[in-house]
């Protein structure tokens, strides 16, 4: 019997040629593993690849070593993965010395999807993409190695970020009005949303109602060319539950990581920096530096000061990146410990950059996202002219309506 990795490379050949049959009936494939990957909206985020055949003191390992608890050992001594309490951070499959655990992966389907469909089909490219591919990959040549992949079209997800700090900063400074007020923030990592909502659901009202950057992009372009097939690219399994949360499905029809799209470039031996430039998005600083560790609580800062620079509560920043020092600033909050009255949570050390699924480290990626915020000419949304033009496509009048009417832009938790 062939192994999980055999399988995966095998569909990934067959489906970037246009093949989506003939691995259906292969019999040299385990039903099981077959099904993880013809069916991935069905499985859990962490799939098992194989039996487990540790001793019993690495089975105690992998269970205690768990940050969500979401693992057990079954009575005949193999493991357990809970779908509901499993948030995507990817320690188990690390951990594992005998490679059975992996991470779902949507790439066949989405493949197929892309490659088969007349409807347009865009990639929705997190901030942290900066430096994945290449260091001499711009923004532009991504574009061009995507769409040879297939695609019709590449967002910036940045730019949609945008739009989520100017809601953030307007409840900021609308709802933050005395010591002791505090928000908890950030909308793009679902890890930490989903940490508060199912293990500290008592903070749910400090969290603003609003949907992530990958969501609102997602929608934007499905309100704007409804048939449209949309397809987020960044480096977090997370993002892979985030899409079916029963309030959000269809609005991503696939998430592929860094590491997924990297193999199907390695496939197809696209070099994505030897493509011309197709450059298009216009992202301010603020969306841009979204992807890394603080980014986002400055981001909403620099815009709270930027919409009302006379207002005497100014934004004070608390943060933690990385699940243990994320559980630690909670206690705080929990103890009456305030020290602060906008609070940014980000699953992965280093934030995005960190994600699990990234091909180069998180210090790499900081750097490469540092350098892309500092080239934007606009320092936050407030005065970026194509977050403006784009809003008022969407029906928005003002910068304020954010607050009133933005239904694509919100969650109710």
């Amino acid at each position: 019997m062939k192994t999980f990795k055999e399988l995966y490379d095998q569909a990934l050949r067959q489906a970037l040629q246009d093949d989506f049959d003939s691995i259906k009936g292969d019999s040299d494939y385990d039903a099981q593993q077959l099904s993880c990957l013809l069916n991935p909206e069905k499985q859990p985020l962490i799939i098992r690849t194989g039996a487990c055949r540790c001793s019993p003191e690495e089975h105690e390992a992998c269970v205690a070593g768990c940050p969500f608890d979401a693992i057990t050992t079954k009575e005949d001594g193999d493991i357990k993965i809970d779908s509901e309490l499993c948030l995507g951070c990817c320690d188990c499959i690390g951990r594992c010395k005998l490679d059975n655990l992996a991470p779902n992966t949507d790439v066949y389907q989405a493949l197929k999807a892309i490659r088969s469909t007349t409807n347009l089909t865009y990639a929705l490219v997190a901030p942290a993409f900066l430096g994945q591919f290449g260091e001499d990959v711009t923004p532009g040549r991504l574009r061009s190695a995507l769409k040879q992949v297939g695609f019709d079209g590449m967002i910036e997800v940045a730019l949609f970020a945008d739009i989520l700090t100017l809601k953030e900063a307007l409840e900021f400074n609308e709802n933050i009005l005395e010591e002791g007020d505090y928000q908890l923030t950030s909308c793009c990592c679902p890890m930490w949303i989903a940490m508060i909502r199912k293990i500290y659901s008592q903070l749910v009202p400090h969290v603003p109602g609003s949907v992530s950057p990958m969501i609102a992009c997602a929608r934007t372009i499905k309100k704007l060319y409804p048939d449209a097939v949309t397809v987020f690219i960044g480096p977090c399994l997370a993002k892979k539950a985030e899409a079916r949360e029963k309030d959000l499905v269809g609005d991503v029809d696939f998430v592929l990581t860094f590491q997924e799209v990297e193999s199907i470039f390695n496939l197809l031996d696209i070099k994505p920096g030897d493509f011309e430039e197709d450059d298009k998005d216009h992202a301010s600083r603020a969306g841009r530096i979204y992807a890394r560790a603080g980014g986002v609580s400055e981001a909403v800062a620099a815009t709270a000061e930027r919409l009302q620079p006379d207002r005497a509560i100014r934004v004070k920043t608390v943060k933690a990146d990385g699940v243990p020092a994320c559980k630690a600033m909670i206690k705080d909050i929990l103890s009456g410990d305030v020290k602060g009255n906008f609070y940014e949570g980000m699953g992965c050390k280093g934030g995005c950059v960190g994600g699990p699924r990234s091909v180069v480290p998180a210090e790499v990626g900081t750097k490469a996202v540092d350098a892309y915020g500092d080239l934007s000419p606009y320092h936050t949304p407030a005065e970026n002219p194509y977050v403006i033009e784009l809003l008022h496509r969407l029906g928005f009048e003002t910068v304020e309506d954010l607050l009133e009417k933005s239904d694509i832009f919100t969650r109710h938790f």
